[in-house]
């Protein structure tokens, strides 16, 4: 089941998809929910995020060429970090490039879902804790992550944190090409099964550590072949049964 969040004249509502059609979800999406028919058109609403996370963790270097290409050695366990959710924006919506940035960049990736809460999860239940999974973009300021050294200023600004447009409940991410196109070049192109640390495994050790809520995003790490984006360019990140993130990019105002 394909699951989006769209706009409506009292707020936002969930819903599912059917055939580039959408219903209602009536009731709790974590606990509980009915849907009703899929009747209105995909195309006809407007969507946003397809949930709401109470936080957004990030998994960095997990990806042996992306490790290289930027100089690093790869963790020997997985290396976190987080992004605020004042970061996120929708498919669609503009990457703002801001003024302190020259080097502003993209970074495919596969996003797991959390769907109840859970602490010290083991590795044969992990699929139980995940709602599914969803396509993401982290926009890092490359100049600034190489500056600070910490990287809350590089991965946090607004419209840093793309993902959607929709939470698939039954992809498998064992095996999937993910890929990064900008104005139709390709930029980033590999396997999930390339991953140094698998989706069990980071989720075993985050929850090792923190306590994961239903709705909370986990990105998995970025692929060989993070470039830099530019005022009019057009972001396109893709996964493989799971479809399609775009993002326009825009110069910030100063």
């Amino acid at each position: 089941m394909r699951i989006v969040r769209y706009q409506t004249e009292a707020g936002t509502q969930y819903g599912w998809v059917n055939n580039d059609k959408v219903g209602e979800v009536q009731g709790d999406l974590f606990s509980g929910f009915k849907r009703k028919e899929a009747k209105t058109p995909l195309s006809t609403l407007k969507l946003v995020p397809p949930c709401v996370p109470s936080k957004i963790v990030c998994v960095g270097r997990n990806y042996v060429e992306h490790a290289k290409e930027l100089g690093n050695e790869v963790p020997k366990v997985p290396l976190i970090f987080m992004k605020p959710p004042s970061s996120i924006i929708a498919n669609g919506e503009a990457i703002l490039l801001p003024p302190q940035s020259s080097q502003v960049e993209h970074e495919a990736e596969l996003v797991a879902v959390i769907g109840k809460r859970g602490r010290h999860i083991l590795a044969e239940d992990v699929k139980n804790y995940i709602l599914g999974y969803t396509i993401g973009n982290d926009i890092t300021a490359r100049d600034l992550q190489n500056i600070d050294g910490q990287w809350t200023r590089a991965k946090g600004f607004d419209t840093f944190c793309s993902f959607g447009p929709w939470i698939d409940t039954e992809f498998d991410p064992a095996d999937a090409v993910v890929t990064c196109r900008v104005n139709g070049q390709m930029r980033q192109m590999a396997s999930t099964r390339d991953m140094v640390f698998n989706v069990n495994t980071l989720v075993v050790y985050i929850s090792s550590i923190m306590t994961l809520e239903p709705g909370d995003l986990i990105f998995t790490g970025t692929p060989a072949g993070v470039s830099m984006l530019k005022n009019g360019d057009e972001v396109v990140v893709e996964i493989e049964g799971l479809g399609a993130l775009k993002n326009p990019v825009k110069a910030e105002g100063k």
